[in-house]
């Protein structure tokens, strides 16, 4: 097991310990994909990750993939389909596997908590269920380090569209 794969299974718990206690005030699930409208950037060991995986598909998947990346609305994740669902969901990067799970973000000096605004709204999630940003991109960045990258991101559609 990788270190890379050491992350994704810590934070993939992290994410079922926070349905497990909040699921009745969270509304991710397939399909949904409102913390996706972004344009995302991967380290390097996260880009080797999802190389190793598309190297397992058929020509014809890949060749989707890289069409689905190069015309898809630049708003977006360049892996989301049109019906909203992730193409590389097995291989995700980092951020997206902790995406509608709370958390913790400096706006200037002060730590603000905050989640996808369709989650939360009725109750206050428990402080061991708030995951924080700063942490986890320096956790992300030390596996790419150890694994021989230098932490230069790579533009995840630009990835897809060369696979």
């Amino acid at each position: 097991m990788s270190r890379l794969d050491e992350v994704t299974a810590k934070v993939d718990a992290f994410f079922a310990r926070v349905e497990a206690r909040h699921g009745s005030d969270m509304q991710c699930g397939t399909g949904c994909s409102d913390c996706c409208h972004a344009r995302l950037t991967v380290t390097g060991v996260e880009a080797r990750s999802i190389g190793q995986e598309l190297a397992t598909w058929d020509a014809p998947r890949r060749a989707a993939l890289a069409a689905n990346a190069a015309t898809g609305p630049e708003d977006r994740c360049a892996a989301l389909d049109p019906d909203g669902r992730c193409l590389i969901y097995a291989v995700r990067p980092v951020v997206c596997r902790s995406h509608g799970a709370p958390i913790r973000m400096r706006q200037g000096s002060l730590p603000v908590v905050q989640s996808c605004f369709k989650n939360f709204t009725h109750v206050t999630p428990d402080a061991d269920c708030v995951i924080d940003q700063e942490t986890l991109s320096a956790l992300v960045l030390a596996v790419d380090r150890t694994e021989g990258g230098d932490g230069t991101r790579i533009d995840l559609a630009s990835l897809l569209r060369t696979e």
